[in-house]
């Protein structure tokens, strides 16, 4: 059963006449109503709010990083642990093949069912997951691997354990590890990037984000409580914040957009797998053109320009 948003009630209601007049074997009355579908699809998706976008990140039936996994790797093999404390299964790992490329994968994991979001602390990573994660972009490093990042997080986990293990120090660690790895980097928010959780696997030589994701230094809903005490004004929030792909690729915090199908990655995986898979090789391909200390000095240029200004 498909999951439908609030916006796409209309939609929705069209999927259903598809179906019913498909049962009744009446041709003429799908193709019409298909086209009104398409129609429908365009008006809306076009048109979007950034809280509606938001929505889309947060979509239950969008393709979490396991699903790309799956789709664009093959003889997968998944790296656990961070060698100090335990394996955080927020965080996933994996070396294999992409279009007979060895690459490595590191991703953040959100978690489908009430019992695997418990497994996974509902994507949000605790303190040996980014270490988890440190020390396979070391192992790419060693054997010369690209290394694949995928960011779908509300957040690092901010309990009284991640921050008795030093959570930020975790994160700060990675942020200075990663702005200096000798591989080629690829960074993609595939949902929702939130804040430092996101940051800790976002450092790269590429920075893009799927259509309908978000990049943000807090949840709307966060900031919202903060300035104005109630958390309802989260849509304005969103609004303010300037969260969305296309906002932030205007900012210049962001290098590219990746289209995944306008109706939504979670309406086609397999079409979002496919763009995505195609960014990340046409990517690498560009940088691996360039050197090592050129791709270096790139990156270097490129974190210390955000926040950059100048006087007229």
């Amino acid at each position: 059963m498909a999951t439908y948003l609030d916006f796409e009630r209309k939609i929705a209601q069209i999927e259903e006449d598809i179906i019913s007049a498909d049962l009744r074997h009446d041709t003429q009355a799908v193709e019409i109503l298909r086209k009104d579908l398409e129609k429908e699809v365009s008006k809306t998706y076009k048109n979007l709010t950034p809280y509606q976008e938001l929505q889309l990140a947060r979509h239950p039936d969008r393709p979490y990083a396991l699903d790309y996994i799956g789709l664009i790797l093959e003889d997968a093999y998944e790296l656990h642990g961070d060698r100090h404390f335990r394996d955080d299964e927020a965080i996933l790992c994996y070396m294999g093949r992409c279009e007979g490329r060895a690459v490595m994968v590191i991703a953040e994991q959100k978690g489908r069912g009430t019992k695997n979001k418990l497994k996974r602390n509902f994507g949000m990573p605790h303190p040996e997951g980014y270490r988890k994660a440190l020390r396979c972009a070391k192992l790419a490093e060693k054997f010369n691997l690209p290394l694949l990042m995928l960011i779908d997080t509300p957040g690092a986990y901010p309990g009284l354990g991640a921050e008795e293990r030093n959570q930020s120090e975790a994160i700060a660690t990675n942020l200075l590890e990663l702005s200096k790895l000798q591989t080629v980097t690829i960074s993609i928010v595939i949902g929702e990037g939130g804040s430092g959780g996101a940051l800790a696997i976002g450092v790269a030589d590429k920075l893009a984000m799927m259509r309908y994701s978000v990049f943000s230094v807090i949840s709307p809903e966060g900031c919202s409580a903060i300035l104005w005490d109630d958390p309802s004004k989260g849509e304005a929030a969103t609004k303010a914040l300037k969260i969305t792909s296309k906002d932030l690729k205007e900012l210049g915090l962001i290098d590219d957009i990746i289209d995944e199908p306008l109706i939504g990655a979670h309406r086609d995986k397999k079409e979002s797998a496919n763009a995505l898979k195609i960014y990340f090789l046409d990517s690498l391909r560009t940088l691996e053109e360039l050197s090592a200390q050129e791709r270096l000095e790139l990156r270097y240029n490129k974190l210390t320009s955000v926040g950059a200004f100048k006087e007229e």
